[in-house]
């Protein structure tokens, strides 16, 4: 008996494509007609696929997720993974597996909010678009084809993103105070902030917060910091005539030589440079 109904394309993506872009390996749909494990470990592919309708289970290094309508996946394939589909209610996916430039990266800051690996979109729809739309242009074998993929699967992954972060904010219900601390730290940036001040001002321990912080916005307090320090320096050097030392005291380094090497690790090129250049 067929266990399943649907279509799959499998490409291969040319040089240019393999080494600049990310490119796609196979994206389908399918409709589960009888429950069957799909399973899976040490594939060099990542998989993303969105629950159309019915519901299924979902394991990843042995744990398990329950899946329903409307629900999304993206997984490292070099992990053991297996899903299946519920008896009851087959279910109805959409899917892609995918490769390529920066995949890695995208996915290691994904994986970094607490593993959630299975999410529920607050638009599953524009998910389901996108995938509809990679299937096509490949079915099709379209112009522009490789350089259209690269850009519907980076809109796959930002949306993982987005939608990873607005989770781990809400789910702790803290969303709100890690806004106003973001703020503080842009209205505060010249004065000497640390993890132990931030603590006192939103009444949070440093270690929760350092955890929290990072979780919503996929970076540490004390990188954000930086990085607001650093573009109001460029501001400074680019629209004003004042010495590197001076700039360096107003975004909140009393040491100039150490504004400098924070400067030059952050853009590669001496505030000087940066001026000059610009």
């Amino acid at each position: 008996m067929q266990k399943s109904e649907g279509d799959r394309i499998i490409t291969t993506p040319s040089p240019y494509a393999r080494q600049h872009y990310l490119y796609v390996q196979e994206v389908g749909f399918l409709k589960s007609v009888e429950p069957h494990i799909s399973s899976r470990k040490d594939l060099e592919s990542y998989l993303f696929f969105l629950v159309l309708s019915g519901r299924g289970t979902f394991h990843c290094n042995g744990i398990p997720y329950e899946l329903k309508q409307g629900n999304c996946v993206w997984v490292d394939c070099r992990l053991p993974y297996s899903h299946e589909s519920s008896k009851e209610s087959p279910w109805e996916l959409k899917w892609v597996h995918f490769n390529g430039l920066e995949a890695s990266s995208f996915y290691e800051a994904f994986e970094s909010r607490e593993n959630r690996l299975v999410f529920a979109p607050s638009n599953p729809g524009l998910f389901n678009e996108t995938l509809s739309n990679l299937f096509t242009l490949h079915k099709k074998d379209c112009v522009g084809k490789e350089i259209l993929s690269h850009k519907y699967l980076t809109d796959i992954m930002t949306g993982c993103l987005l939608e990873n972060t607005e989770s781990a904010g809400k789910s702790e219900g803290i969303q709100e105070k890690l806004d106003a601390m973001r703020e503080y730290m842009k209205s505060h940036f010249k004065e000497d902030i640390t993890l132990d001040r931030l603590s006192e001002l939103f009444f949070i321990s440093k270690y929760h917060l350092a955890r929290e912080y990072k979780q919503a916005f996929g970076i540490t307090p004390g990188n954000d910091l930086t990085v607001i320090r650093i573009s109001e320096a460029k501001s400074l050097l680019r629209f004003t005539a004042e010495p590197v030392s001076h700039i360096a005291r107003l975004c909140g380094y009393p040491d100039a030589n150490y504004f400098t090497k924070v400067f030059r690790k952050s853009e590669g090129i001496t505030p000087l440079e940066y001026r000059r250049k610009w």
